[in-house]
């Protein structure tokens, strides 16, 4: 991390985090954060549900909600980003204040509740993205909706001409009852929507799922029958929690769901389980704590193909996605890797 870019953070943690987080967009945009592309070797190119990532180390959801930062992030060392979570008309989420430090955890809590400006206008923005870049979109329902399972397949619709993926989220814990759509029943009912939405595209795009850790083990197996069952195109795993570990922050006691690195050991054992449940045959991303080359490494051989971080970003500023990127294909080079996919799952038993 520059010097530069240890005090613009010392300076936003000064600041109310909703607040930062608006300011480093804006930072963004005026191009104050330097980048030159994403990171790239022939040991860290890799293959995710089709698409040809320079790297498999991705921006998680919910950084830039409305796409309004992509040319910038385009340049940040990633190797692929995912915006939104978007929803078919424009909601203010919850009220303020509705994000919270956790510093000495290292942690997040948020509870957002899926503001955004709509499907609408965040397709425009979608339309004039960089075609260089891998973008896809977190797909999500209107807190009032009649009937959430077509909210997914009205984002897919309106936003999806204009990205490489989608997520199908169904694990924010800030929307009343919205993780109720992972029980078997209703997920079926919403996959078969949203693949039948995606089967009348003209450019079919890949579909990912995206799950809360706090699962059952009966859970976590109905989920991957149902994804295998429903040829979605990979797992996301997972979402922020809603338990509250041992923290030390001020805040720790606030409503919302938790990130940051006190999710890198649920979420990586949920993540193990899947690759195990589905034979490695299905795709998955593992996120939650990753803040690190080696915790990136970590999640890949529990059964990852790529990789998605957020939270650290708030403590280890944007250049952490060069850094886990380069330090990354320096583990696999160590550990004689020719390529991602030769890691994928080869220390999955050690999280089982």
């Amino acid at each position: 991390m520059s010097m530069l870019e240890r005090l613009g953070l010392k300076a936003l943690h000064q600041m109310n985090p909703e607040t930062a987080h608006g300011l480093a967009l804006s930072a963004l945009n005026a191009g104050l954060v330097p980048g030159s592309g994403p990171v790239t070797s022939p040991r860290l190119a890799t293959s995710l549900a089709g698409l040809s990532l320079p790297n498999p180390v991705g921006l998680a959801a919910g950084f830039d909600k409305n796409a309004t930062a992509l040319d910038a992030l385009a340049r940040s060392g990633f190797g692929f980003l995912e915006v939104g979570g978007a929803t078919p008309r424009p909601q203010p989420g919850n009220p303020r204040p509705r994000l919270f430090r956790l510093a000495r955890d290292r942690a997040i809590i948020n509870r957002f509740g899926f503001n955004n400006d709509g499907a609408a206008a965040i397709a425009a923005r979608l339309a004039t993205r960089p075609d260089t870049s891998i973008v896809g979109l977190n797909l999500g329902a209107n807190k009032d909706s009649e009937d959430r399972a077509q909210d997914y397949v009205t984002v897919l619709e309106t936003c999806g001409p204009h990205v490489d993926f989608v997520t199908v989220n169904v694990s924010s814990p800030n929307t009343e009852n919205l993780r109720d759509l992972q029980g078997r029943a209703a997920l079926w009912a919403l996959l078969t929507g949203v693949m039948d939405a995606r089967g009348q595209m003209d450019r079919p795009i890949p579909v990912f799922l995206k799950i809360a850790p706090d699962l059952t083990d009966a859970e976590i197996a109905d989920i991957a029958e149902v994804a295998t069952d429903s040829a979605i195109d990979g797992i996301v795993a997972t979402n922020t929690t809603l338990a509250r570990p041992s923290l030390q922050s001020h805040d720790r006691l606030e409503a919302g769901g938790l990130s940051g690195a006190p999710l890198f050991e649920k979420s990586a054992r949920v993540l193990a389980r899947l690759s195990q449940l589905t034979e490695g045959k299905l795709p998955l991303i593992g996120v939650g704590g990753i803040g690190s080359p080696e915790q990136a490494y970590e999640k890949i051989r529990a059964g990852a193909s790529a990789v998605q971080i957020y939270s650290a970003l708030v403590y280890e500023g944007l250049s952490l996605a060069t850094r886990v990127a380069e330090g990354l294909d320096a583990l696999l080079e160590r550990d004689g890797f020719a390529t991602v996919a030769e890691a994928v799952g080869s220390g999955r038993d050690d999280w089982l």
